[in-house]
C-alpha cells in the first residue's frame, strides 16, 4: 500500500449499506418519543416569505456541468423517518430543503438553498447591499439572478463579509467584479483580522482540512436514506468556483456605525466565535439584527470535524449576551447567515438566550468536572443538557454536538493530553494496534468476539476495537467489512449531520477505494490576498528539510507592487523571515512583484522564464531563487490515509 493509495477490497457485502439493526431501530425510537414533534413553528417559519424557489432546484454551468442539486434530496419526502435517520435529524434535513428567495421584511431579501449558506440582500436608497455572497461564483450568479427575477435590477454598491469561513465570501466574483471595486464603485466590508484568519484556516493548515471536510460534510457520499441527507447548516456545499476580493473596509473597533446606500448599519466585532474574525450587524433603520453564524438554530461546533483552533464558548456567549442587551430590545427580526429568521422581539430574545446559556453552560461545566479531574472522554459521557435547553430543537446538536464540544473546551484549556504519563509518549498508531491484537489472541479471535457484540447492538465498541485489527492487518477483510457495519450503524442513530456523514464516510472508505483527487493548488484570488508575510510562511511548511540539508542562504526580496522588502534566511533546514527588513549579509538580493512570485507558485510562471523576461531580477548568486523552489514540496495530493494507516508513517 502506498500514500495516497487504498488497500485493494475484495467485492463482497463490503460493496453494499445494511439496513438498520434491531438496536438502531430502538435508539431511533427512543428518540422519535423524547422530543416534540408536533412543534411546527420552525416549518411555518422556514416558508414564510417565499417568493419563488430555486428555478428546477439546479444550478448548471452553460456546458451543462450541474453545480446544485435540490432534486438529489427528493427522498425527503416527510413523515416518519425511515430506521436508517435519526429522526431529529430527519426533521432539521427537512427543513433544510426550503429554498429561494425570501422577504424577510421591508428592504430585506435572503436567498436560501443555494448553498449551506444565505445571502442576505439589503435595499439601499441607492443600490443594493450583499452580505455573504456564498461559497462559489456560479451559485451567487444563479442566487442574484433569481433576486433579479423578481425584484428591480440595481447596481450592487457593497459587499459585507460577516466571517472569515469560504462559504460567506466565496462567491463574491459571481456578483461583482474587481474592476468595480478598484474604481470604487463598490465597497466590500469584513471585520478586522479577515484575511489573516483565511491564511491560517486555508493556506497553512487547508489541506488537511480539506480531506477531513470529505468526512463531515459526507458530499462524497451518495444522497438518500442509506446515505448523506444534510450537513446542518444546510444541505451541502455548493461546487464550482470559488475566489476572493480583498476587503477595501475593515471594522476594527467593538461597535462601529457607518451608513451605506442610505442604511445605517451596526457593526459589532465578535472575534474568535464561531470564526476567528466575525462580526454581527443591527439595521436600526429596519429593525433587523444579524447575528452571522453566532446564533444559528442548533449547537454549533467548538471545533469543527475538519478541525480548526478551539473556539472560545465563554466568549461567544459574552457576545450574544452583548447583542441581546445592545440591539434585543429594538429588533423586530433576527436573521442569520444560515437556517430561517425569527419574527418578534419576545422570541428573538428568547432565542438568543437560549443560545448564550447553551454555549455557557457546556463551557462551565466542562471545566466544573475538570477541576475535579475528570479527562476529557468522561466530561463527554457526563454532560447532557439541561431541562428548558434539553429539548429545545434550536439547541440540538446538528452541527456540533455536545460530546464534541466537551473536548474542544479541554483542549482550549488543558491541551490534547489528559495528564497520565501513560499516555505522554505512547506508540503511534500501526505498531501500538499490532502489539494490542496480538496480546488480545489475534485477529481472528478478536473478530469472533467483536460480531457477539454486533449482535447485542454495541456498536461503538465494534467500531473501536476493529480500528485496531485494520491499524493491525490494513488488507483484512473481515476486519474492515466489520468496523463499517459498526460504522454505519453509528451514522443511521447520530442526531447531527457531520456525525453521520463522518461515520457513513468512514464506512465508504473501508469499503471502497478512497475517491482519488488531485493535487489542489491554492486558488489565485487567495494567494493574491496573503499578506506577504504569511506568504513565506506557507512556503516555510512546504520545505523538505532533506532537500535543505547542509545548506544555508540569505536572500533580500524587493517586490515593487507592494513596496515592500524581506529578509529569508534558510539555516538547519529551516525558513525564517523578517518582512520590512533588508539583510547584510545576503547571498542574492530578488527584484520582482508578488504577482510574478504568486504565477511561480502556481506553475504558471517557472522562474527561468521569469529571469528571462526580466520579471525577475537577481543580483549575487543567479540560481538561489530556483534552487529554494527546488526544495519545496510538491502540491500533495488532497488524498491521505484516514482510516488505515499510511506508507511512510511510524
Amino acid at each position: 500500500m502506498t500514500a495516497g493509495s487504498a488497500v485493494p477490497v475484495p467485492a463482497t457485502h463490503l460493496d453494499t449499506a445494511r439496513d438498520a439493526e434491531a438496536a438502531t431501530r430502538k435508539a431511533n425510537e427512543a428518540m422519535a418519543a423524547r422530543l416534540p414533534f408536533a412543534d411546527q413553528r420552525d416549518f411555518e417559519a422556514a416558508r414564510r416569505g417565499l417568493i419563488a424557489e430555486v428555478p428546477d432546484g439546479v444550478v448548471q454551468t452553460p456546458n451543462g456541468t450541474v453545480l446544485w442539486n435540490l432534486n438529489e434530496y427528493a427522498f425527503i419526502d416527510g413523515e416518519p423517518a425511515p430506521a436508517t435517520v435519526n429522526p431529529s435529524l430527519w426533521r432539521m434535513a427537512r427543513l433544510n430543503l426550503g429554498n429561494g428567495l425570501f422577504k424577510v421584511t421591508e428592504r430585506v431579501y435572503q436567498l436560501r438553498g443555494f448553498d449551506i449558506s444565505n445571502m442576505t440582500v439589503l435595499e439601499g436608497d441607492d443600490g443594493l447591499i450583499l452580505i455573504d455572497p456564498l461559497t462559489t461564483a456560479e451559485v451567487a450568479r444563479a442566487a442574484l439572478a433569481l433576486y433579479f427575477a423578481h425584484r428591480p435590477k440595481r447596481a450592487v454598491v457593497a459587499v459585507i463579509y460577516t466571517h472569515s469561513h469560504v462559504d460567506h465570501y466565496g462567491g463574491v466574483r459571481g456578483v461583482i467584479e474587481e474592476a468595480e471595486v478598484k474604481a470604487g464603485r463598490v465597497e466590500v466590508i469584513a471585520p478586522a483580522g479577515f484575511m489573516e484568519a483565511i491564511s491560517g484556516e486555508n493556506v497553512l493548515a487547508g489541506l488537511p482540512m480539506m480531506r477531513r471536510a470529505q468526512f463531515q460534510f459526507g458530499h462524497l457520499l451518495p444522497r438518500g436514506p442509506r446515505g448523506q441527507v444534510d450537513a446542518g447548516l444546510g444541505k451541502a456545499i455548493a461546487r464550482g468556483t470559488p475566489g476572493l476580493i480583498a476587503p477595501t473596509r475593515t471594522i476594527e473597533h467593538a461597535v462601529e456605525e457607518h451608513t451605506i446606500a442610505g442604511l445605517r448599519i451596526v457593526f459589532q466585532l465578535a472575534p474568535e466565535t464561531e470564526a476567528p474574525a466575525e462580526m454581527h450587524m443591527f439595521y436600526p433603520d429596519l429593525g433587523v439584527l444579524n447575528m452571522a453564524e453566532n446564533a444559528c438554530p442548533l449547537l454549533h461546533n467548538f471545533i469543527p470535524l475538519r478541525g480548526a483552533v478551539a473556539r472560545d464558548p465563554r466568549i461567544w456567549a459574552k457576545y450574544i449576551a452583548d447583542a441581546i442587551e445592545m440591539y434585543a430590545p429594538h429588533a423586530d427580526v433576527l436573521i442569520g447567515q444560515h437556517h430561517w429568521p425569527t419574527w418578534g422581539r419576545d422570541a428573538i430574545l428568547d432565542h438568543l438566550e437560549a443560545q448564550r446559556d447553551l454555549y455557557k453552560h457546556i463551557h462551565d461545566q466542562t471545566l466544573r468536572l475538570m477541576n475535579r479531574g475528570w479527562r476529557p472522554a468522561e466530561i463527554a459521557e457526563a454532560i447532557d443538557l439541561p431541562a428548558g435547553l434539553a429539548e429545545r430543537w434550536s439547541a440540538r446538536g446538528y452541527y456540533g454536538t455536545v460530546n464534541h464540544n466537551v473536548k474542544a473546551v479541554y483542549q482550549r484549556y488543558l491541551s490534547w493530553y489528559d495528564g497520565n504519563p501513560c499516555n505522554l509518549h505512547p506508540l503511534p498508531p500501526a505498531p501500538a494496534a499490532r502489539k494490542l491484537v496480538e496480546y488480545m489472541g489475534g485477529a481472528a479471535a478478536v473478530i469472533a468476539r467483536a460480531r457477539e457484540d454486533f449482535a447485542r447492538g454495541e456498536f461503538r465498541w465494534v467500531a473501536q476495537v476493529m480500528k485496531e485489527v485494520v491499524y493491525a492487518e490494513p488488507h483484512n477483510r473481515e476486519a474492515r467489512a466489520l468496523c463499517a457495519d459498526a460504522l454505519e450503524q453509528m451514522g443511521y442513530q447520530a442526531e447531527s449531520a457531520t456525525w453521520r456523514n463522518a461515520f457513513l464516510y468512514g464506512a465508504q472508505e473501508l469499503r471502497h477505494d478512497p475517491v482519488r483527487m488531485p493535487p489542489r493548488a491554492l486558488p489565485a484570488d487567495t494567494l493574491a490576498g496573503l499578506s506577504t508575510d504569511i506568504f513565506f510562511d506557507m512556503l516555510a511548511i512546504r520545505l523538505d528539510p532533506a532537500k535543505a540539508a547542509g545548506r544555508t542562504m540569505v536572500l533580500n526580496w524587493h517586490f515593487t507592487d507592494r513596496a515592500e522588502q524581506l529578509a529569508l534566511t534558510l539555516r538547519h533546514g529551516t525558513l525564517t523571515h523578517r518582512l520590512g527588513s533588508s539583510a547584510r549579509n545576503a547571498t542574492a538580493s530578488i527584484t520582482t512583484t508578488r504577482a510574478t512570485l504568486d504565477a511561480i507558485i502556481l506553475g504558471r510562471l517557472t522562474p527561468a522564464d521569469a529571469l528571462a523576461s526580466g520579471a525577475l531580477r537577481v543580483e549575487g548568486e543567479a540560481g538561489q531563487a530556483a534552487a529554494l523552489l527546488a526544495m519545496l514540496d510538491p502540491p500533495s495530493p488532497m488524498m491521505f490515509d484516514i482510516l488505515t494507516p499510511g506508507e511512510g508513517r511510524p
